[in-house]
């Protein structure tokens, strides 16, 4: 499911080794990222590589492309971050963990230095991170533990060479990676501590206004095409999760004169017709089984945390879009705003970029 939710930033919270409460995590979180950075080498030296396999070759030399599209054309910050490559060999960077009251879509906020509060709580280990779930589980909230291919250290660590590239994503398509990449650049322009919506939409909305251009500028016409129909499944399913999302809340309406017995029911009949309308929408997209086994167990497995994580990527994204238009697509100006908004009081930025809604795509 991380290539249809995107990518979480981990935040500074790495950046805490003593005197802090939960050290043991911290210290998971700081040796997991050295780690990384340790495995990391220029892509000048993975090009010149002769053991290097001719498709990584390909694939790095792109993204060195994007990655200079992306300073120049989209004025993202020229710095060190995706100009080194790490295999990790796993499938994921971090997992992580989200949880929500049953009768919720709110989520439960775990508070880092710097970062702030945020909806999710990051492992490198996947044990230790379904341990953690399940830790939710028993006190009383449902709970996710989901792979992330990438995050962001918001730009601390460009001194020792910056994010790098991983091959948990390396290998996707064209516009999926370069996509990706400006998701991640964006987190280093603007971050606001305790306003995850806020972060996630706007790197959200930086990503797809980007790809945009990207696209009609860069791209062959084959990696248009190719685009164009995972795009297509993307907004579909994007429009069934959105479409659930307001049928739980409406259940879970506290104004709602429910008996706990009826939401149940009424939330079982929501998760029961989601997995229906999905299974249908599957069979359209006549699709090799196993490019949807990610999706397949998302949706199987979805409960308020996960429909609790996902609405922060998308809630004020047409509030961003919107307000990029405003400013007649200029980057600068854009990102001077955005900058403006991440000072002035959290309900007053959300309502202002509600009312810059633009339909959307």
């Amino acid at each position: 499911m991380a290539s249809l939710l995107g990518s979480v930033a981990l935040g500074a919270s790495l950046l805490c080794l003593s005197g802090c409460a939960n050290l043991g995590y911290y210290w998971q979180s700081a040796t997991g990222h050295i780690r990384i950075m340790q495995a990391a080498r220029p892509v000048e030296e993975w090009l010149g590589d002769a053991q290097a396999p001719p498709r990584l070759k390909e694939k790095l030399a792109l993204s060195q492309r994007i990655r200079r599209f992306a300073s120049q054309e989209l004025r993202l910050p020229r710095n060190p971050s995706y100009t080194r490559y790490a295999d990790l060999q796993r499938s994921a960077v971090i997992w992580n963990v989200v949880a929500a009251p049953p009768y919720s879509l709110k989520l439960k906020t775990w508070c880092f230095p710097v970062t702030g509060c945020v909806g999710y709580r990051g492992y490198f280990d996947e044990t230790e991170a379904r341990a953690e779930a399940a830790r939710q589980r028993a006190q009383g909230y449902e709970s996710d533990a989901y792979p992330v291919p990438a995050y962001s250290t918001l730009g601390w660590t460009n001194w020792a060479g910056g994010d790098p590239l991983l091959n948990t994503f390396i290998a996707y398509p064209e516009g999926e990676l370069a996509r990706l990449i400006f998701h991640e650049l964006a987190h280093q322009v603007v971050y606001v501590a305790d306003d995850t919506m806020f972060n996630e939409s706007f790197a959200t909305a930086v990503e797809r206004l980007g790809v945009r251009r990207w696209l009609d500028t860069e791209a062959s016409d084959a990696a248009r095409a190719d685009y164009a129909r995972y795009d297509a499944r993307r907004s579909q399913f994007r429009g069934l999760t959105q479409a659930t999302r307001r049928r739980l809340e409406a259940v879970y309406d506290e104004q709602a004169p429910l008996s706990r017995e009826e939401r149940e029911r009424r939330k079982a009949e929501v998760y029961a017709g989601f997995r229906a309308e999905y299974a249908a929408l599957r069979d359209s997209w006549n699709l090799d089984p196993a490019r949807l086994r990610l999706t397949d167990l998302w949706v199987a497995q979805a409960n308020n945390a996960a429909f609790g994580a996902q609405a922060a990527y998308d809630d004020l994204v047409p509030g961003f879009e919107g307000l990029f238009a405003a400013l007649g697509g200029d980057w600068t100006r854009f990102y001077d705003e955005v900058r403006r908004l991440a000072t002035v009081p959290k309900a007053e930025r959300h309502r202002f970029l509600k009312d810059k809604e633009t339909p959307r795509a």
